[in-house]
């Protein structure tokens, strides 16, 4: 209830959400739906040059869709293999027309504040925070070193946090994870958005978890669906789902623009 109320306050009952096509680095990328409003580039890039063509090749074909990619753990990887910067590496994929960091997966980074303090010095933005694996069972201490870390470099739109990687040997139930959200909320008081994965935890969760903190719903598919009836289109579902939990759904694009001309 206290998430909630911190939630509402901050954005009432407004929910944003994404569509978002995600490109393989080492695939060729193919067509994309026009409604998507990010596309992006997902997996490890093998070398600077393979990072810097693959942007180059999907920003020419977006038409003025956002494009993101990689996450940031993977990119200083690569800067180190390449023997160059992690500053430059992102000026690179800067100046190739990647437009966010897709990721920086806090758990991974050797220098948090000093690596994410670099996107920002390239000219890119942050897509979000995430935490690849499931983080210490003190989570609110963890939660707190999140909010010092966003109070140093004042950039982070988005934290999402349950983790990208779920471990089947030690899984978690429904409550460990809305309970990690609403701990989310309450504590990172200095991000904007706490975010849940639709595609990675599903439509149930997400729904739940927003009516206990999060306010912000990534990678809800762009694909159009028509074969299964508008109702049945992952856009109606996004929304059908939010206004079942009481919510009003705005969609945005990556760059967390509101695309709905009602909403200003």
């Amino acid at each position: 209830m206290m998430a909630d109320e911190v939630r509402r306050r901050r954005h009432d009952a407004r929910t944003t959400f994404v569509r978002v096509v995600s490109v393989q680095v080492h695939a060729s990328a193919g067509e994309w739906p026009p409604a998507a409003g990010e596309i992006r580039i997902a997996g490890a890039p093998s070398s600077r040059e393979q990072a810097v063509a693959c942007v180059r090749s999907i920003v020419r074909r977006a038409g003025g869709i956002p494009v993101s990619g990689f996450a940031l753990s993977d990119l200083e990887r690569c800067s180190r293999e390449e023997g160059i910067t992690l500053r430059a590496l992102l000026e690179e994929l800067s100046a190739a027309g990647l437009e966010l960091v897709a990721e920086a997966d806090v758990d991974r980074l050797e220098d948090p504040r000093r690596s994410i303090e670099q996107v920002n010095i390239a000219g890119l933005a942050l897509a979000r925070l995430t935490v690849a694996r499931l983080p210490s069972a003190d989570a609110a201490s963890f939660y707190r070193r999140i909010a010092d870390l966003q109070r140093s470099v004042g950039v982070i739109r988005a934290f999402a946090p349950l983790p990208r990687q779920i471990n089947p040997a030690v899984p978690t139930t429904g409550y460990d994870d809305v309970t990690r959200v609403a701990l989310a909320r309450l504590i990172i008081d200095n991000v904007p958005s706490i975010q849940v994965d639709w595609s990675l935890y599903g439509p149930k969760l997400a729904q739940v978890a927003l009516t206990l903190g999060a306010d912000d719903v990534d990678a809800v598919s762009a694909e159009e669906g028509a074969g299964a009836g508008r109702r049945r289109t992952p856009l109606e579902e996004i929304r059908r789902n939010i206004r079942a939990a009481g919510l009003e759904p705005v969609e945005r694009n990556g760059r967390f623009e509101l695309l709905d001309a009602r909403v200003h």
